[in-house]
């Protein structure tokens, strides 16, 4: 081999190499929620200015099994441990990802098929690097690279919590993966890169209430695990940290500071309504994935932390995405007026029959806030992803002021016709109307259904 060739052979692999690094460090770099705020941390127990973790003062001096009750609330564990019309926690619950279905475990006390025998080595083991008590990896879908920053002592009062169930036999169900996806050896490499396995540590530049906030939103509520963007390697892509994504053919929104996009122009008293309560006027109300978390979770928190959360999400840079600015006047009250040039008439007709006497011609409720739609993100969204999920799915709420409930029409209508009334309530209603198809609302249906399966596997 000639001098020249050897020397092309080695600039070809420096830059391989160098390519390989750089790429490497760009993911590294963007596990870390939190690195967008600089400044210097310190050990949790080395912070001067007050309580981060654990529960707020009112359960301070609570026994440990009330602390976990509140803890498992703020970690948000019921929702994704509990399948629909199944007993709590016992799992079963169906994530489906672009390459199989995923199912959650039991962890119910029970000693065969849930975490009974789990020492507390093992529970920590399980939260904070995603191994379950044979050894085996958990998927990242339980989202224990966000607990790797909850403390020791919270995760055990949870644990302390969850031993006081009964127990309920519920054998896990066989995820259904392509390959490579079903070699759970590989997970050991995606541990490696990203999941620092690091507890939560204070920003010393920051207030209390925003480590506190922090500590909630990242370590328990883990609201980047559908808020922000995941990468090639399906991990979360913090360099545009909370800027929106498609999750379980939901869409969680921008939630930065964002003034078209994200929620920068709402009020400290708007995102603390819509966290504690799952609405806001003139934002209107959750559905979905994030009812359930406001449901199960956010509106357990006691009005500091939910302040806390507030104070933490106005601090995340803002990141444009390519959302309109909601529309916040209502339509025309006559159906004739307020028309688009390319309104979907078809729709038209399926709102008049089914939807208008709850939201109006104008899009303000006359029953419920909760109904209103003038303002509504989802509204505004020109893909109509959750528009079309909430016609399928309807709503079932269980809020401080009563069951918001609106019928699923998900059996009763065709696919054609969801897409149909979707796009004509975000044309006449928000800011661009969607252009959905009936075969773009099977595939949402797809991606939410919860496929059964009879046949058991090792827990996990």
């Amino acid at each position: 081999m000639s001098l020249t060739m050897k020397k092309l052979i080695g600039i070809v692999v420096a830059l391989i190499v160098v390519i390989a690094l750089g790429l490497t460090s760009w993911l590294v770099l963007g596990r870390d929620p939190m690195a967008f705020a600089g400044g210097s941390t310190v050990a949790i127990e080395d912070y001067k200015g007050g309580g981060v973790a654990g529960v707020p003062a009112q359960l301070a001096d609570a026994e440990v099994v009330k602390r976990g009750e509140y803890l498992i609330h703020a970690a948000d564990c019921q929702a994704c441990h509990t399948a629909p019309g199944g007993a709590p926690f016992a799992g079963g619950f169906a994530f489906n990802m672009p390459f199989g279905t995923i199912y959650s475990t039991n962890i119910t006390p029970d000693k065969e098929t849930g975490i009974g025998s789990y020492t507390d080595a093992q529970f920590l083991a399980a939260v904070h690097e995603g191994i379950r008590a044979d050894g085996e990896r958990l998927y990242p879908a339980m989202p224990f690279t966000s607990y790797a920053l909850m403390t020791n002592d919270d995760a055990l009062a949870i644990k302390a919590y969850l031993f006081t169930l009964a127990p309920v036999h519920a054998p896990a169900r066989r995820n259904q993966l392509s390959w490579p996806y079903d070699q759970r050896a590989l997970l050991a490499v995606w541990n490696a890169v990203f999941n620092a396995d690091e507890r939560f540590r204070p920003n010393t530049g920051q207030s209390r209430q925003w480590n506190r906030g922090a500590y909630l939103a990242e370590a328990m509520g883990h609201c980047g695990e559908c808020h922000t963007p995941r990468n090639l390697a399906f991990a979360l892509d913090n360099h545009a940290k909370f800027a929106g994504a498609l999750t379980a053919g939901w869409r969680a929104y921008n939630i930065t500071s964002d003034k078209d996009s994200g929620i920068g122009d709402w009020s400290d008293q708007d995102v603390y309504l819509y966290l504690s309560t799952g609405h806001a006027n003139g934002h209107g109300g959750a559905a979905g994935p994030m009812g359930e978390a406001t449901d199960n979770s956010l509106s357990y928190l006691v009005a500091d932390d939910a302040r806390a959360l507030v104070t933490y999400l106005r601090s995340i840079p803002a990141h444009a995405t390519d959302l309109p600015r909601t529309v916040t006047t209502p339509a025309p009250a006559s159906h004739k007026e307020g028309l688009v040039a390319d309104a979907d008439t078809r729709g038209e007709k399926i709102f008049a029959g089914a939807c208008a006497s709850c939201h109006d011609w104008t899009g303000v409720s006359p029953v419920t806030g909760y109904a209103t739609l003038t303002g509504v993100r989802a509204v505004n969204d020109p893909s109509a992803t959750n528009v079309a999920q909430t016609v399928i799915n309807g709503v079932n709420r269980q809020t401080a002021d009563g069951r918001i409930f609106m019928p699923a029409f998900g059996e009763g209508y065709s696919d054609d016709d969801i897409a149909s009334v979707a796009n004509y309530v975000t044309a006449r209603f928000g800011a661009k109307g969607a252009h959905l198809t009936g075969k773009d609302v099977a595939d949402l249906r797809k991606q939410v259904n919860q496929q059964p399966s009879t046949r058991e596997a090792p827990n996990g």
